[in-house]
């Protein structure tokens, strides 16, 4: 008897835009394995930048076909929720990769000359008095991009934990390459890392007792499953909450939030501003199709558990926040304060929840990158003018303005949309969310959100008094660089007024942002 096999139907031109960008990946593995030290750096900066662009136009040109008639494929569903997070994360990780890419005056980048060496060690003075600088960063980066491009489209649990692992094995290794303070680096590596073990399982057992009442691992098909379940309320409520928490990690929610401080200080500064970016937005775009697809259908069970969890999240980043004398730490409670705000719009769950949850991550995004592109720049120097370490304690920022007004004034903007002040993007995004949670009947967690921004924006103008209202600290300077990372924030910056002025064109093309539902 002749077995006879089909092969399988791949659709090529739904997964171009991931496959450019996981292609070009491997690429830098090869070129790392092949191409002449010397020439690495350059190849490398050259491919990843031209792979983002390059899976940007792909998005775009997939947009005018998907707008009329979303797809759905087995493992796969583009529809406009998944270009559009897609388009946005191709747009943060351009930034990204010009702040990742840059090096000083003095030669040095934000990365270990060889990470293997042991902080402190003879390997790693030989190492660093060589000139060595690592370029692998590059296709990790490109990976970890690859699977927060696949994550907001993902129609299995099963699709949904490959790119969740995809986006996070990268990124541990990431955290552990800074250059200063290696120790400090390894242990935010290996915190990040056995806490993102923890929120791996969760998401794997909430799959499991998913798959279990419904005896499906495809969204849409639990969805249609769980009206017809009798009596097993309370695994479906435990499994959905198990795949949230996996999410709700990533996005640093409390009480899930404890690695976020640490592992914004001690990671390479350009990697913390693609983490905290990034990572943030596709875990809330996987959020918001799950939520939309699953959660709805227990809405009355679960939004009790899930308006304490946005309302902790809110408490904790914004009066935490308040005793921080570290930038990169005051950022790290800012962003969780952030992710709670988001939150608001996410259970919303109103019709417009996808569009005005992108916009606000889509400013958030931009002005993180822009942010932690300034810190990079701002060093400390000693009592002969060496130029040292990042100075990210806050007191070192005294008088920046006077020393640097542009990188001080674009830190301004940043602050002010983070703050949510008027013509800012941050305005929109929180109007917008908060919106949709009146119109879905959640004032009250609304009202806790205006305090707590009132509350964020004394530990912003505190930095900001710092920088533009006291004396010059004469241990601090901005350093010159190669230019990327200035590009980055001038883009960055500009966007950020642009966001705020002008929404509109932005607002229309999300209006088009939907759940597709097959």
């Amino acid at each position: 008897m002749e077995l006879v096999t089909q092969a399988p139907s791949i659709p090529w031109m739904s997964l171009s835009p991931m496959l450019i960008v996981i292609g070009a990946a491997v690429l830098g593995v090869l070129v790392e394995a092949f191409v002449p030290h010397k020439a690495r750096r350059g190849i490398q900066i050259l491919l990843s930048i031209l792979a983002v662009v390059v899976a940007f136009v792909a998005v775009i040109a997939r947009w005018t076909a998907v707008v009329s008639e979303p797809l759905a494929h087995s493992e796969f569903i583009e529809d406009t929720l998944t270009l559009t997070t897609q388009a946005i994360l191709l747009v943060i990780a351009f930034l990204a990769l010009l702040v990742i890419a840059d090096r000083s005056e003095l030669g040095d980048g934000m990365f270990a000359a060889q990470p293997s060496d042991r902080p402190g060690s003879s390997k790693e003075d030989l190492s660093i008095a060589k000139g060595y600088q690592r370029s692998e960063i590059f296709p990790l980066v490109l990976f970890s991009l690859g699977g927060m491009m696949v994550f907001p489209g993902a129609n299995t649990l099963i699709a949904l934990f490959v790119a969740l692992e995809l986006i996070s094995l990268p990124l541990y290794i990431l955290v552990a390459t800074a250059r200063r303070r290696r120790q400090l680096s390894q242990e935010a590596s290996l915190k990040y890392f056995l806490l993102g073990a923890f929120a791996s399982a969760f998401l794997l057992m909430g799959s499991a007792l998913l798959y279990g009442v419904s005896g499906s691992v495809v969204l849409s098909e639990i969805s249609v499953t769980i009206p017809f379940v009798a009596g097993m309320d309370w695994m479906l409520i435990v499994g959905v909450f198990m795949l949230m928490v996996g999410l709700l990690f990533k996005v640093g929610a409390a009480p899930f939030h404890a690695w976020t401080p640490d592992v914004y200080q001690g990671a390479p500064t350009p990697i913390t501003g693609f983490m905290a970016a990034a990572v943030k937005i596709a875990a809330f775009a996987a959020m918001v199709r799950i939520y939309l697809t699953i959660g709805v259908r227990l809405e009355w069970d679960l939004i009790w558990i899930l308006a304490v969890v946005a309302g902790l999240t809110i408490a904790i980043g914004t009066f935490v926040g308040l005793v921080q004398t570290d930038v990169k730490r005051l950022l790290a409670y800012s962003s969780i304060a952030h992710a709670g705000f988001v939150l608001i719009g996410v259970l919303a769950a109103t019709e417009t929840t996808a569009s005005s949850v992108l916009f606000y991550l889509l400013g958030y995004g931009i002005a993180t990158v822009g942010a932690f592109g300034v810190i990079a720049l701002v060093r400390n120097a000693d009592e002969n003018a060496n130029i040292t370490g990042e100075a990210t304690e806050i007191s070192k920022w005294a008088g920046l303005g006077r020393k640097s007004p542009v990188a001080a004034g674009a830190m301004l903007i940043f602050l002010l949309s983070f703050a949510g002040i008027p013509l800012t993007s941050g305005f929109i995004g929180k109007f917008l969310v908060f919106a949709d949670g009146i119109e879905a009947g959640y004032p009250g967690l609304v009202i806790v959100a205006l305090v707590a921004s009132a509350i964020t924006a004394f530990y912003y103008f505190r930095l900001v008094v710092l920088m533009f209202f006291t004396e010059p600290s004469e241990n601090t300077v901005v350093v010159k660089s190669e230019g990327y990372t200035s590009i980055a924030v001038v883009i960055a910056a500009l966007s950020t007024i642009f966001l705020g002025v002008f929404p509109q064109p932005i607002l229309d093309a999300l209006a088009n942002v939907v759940v597709f539902l097959p």
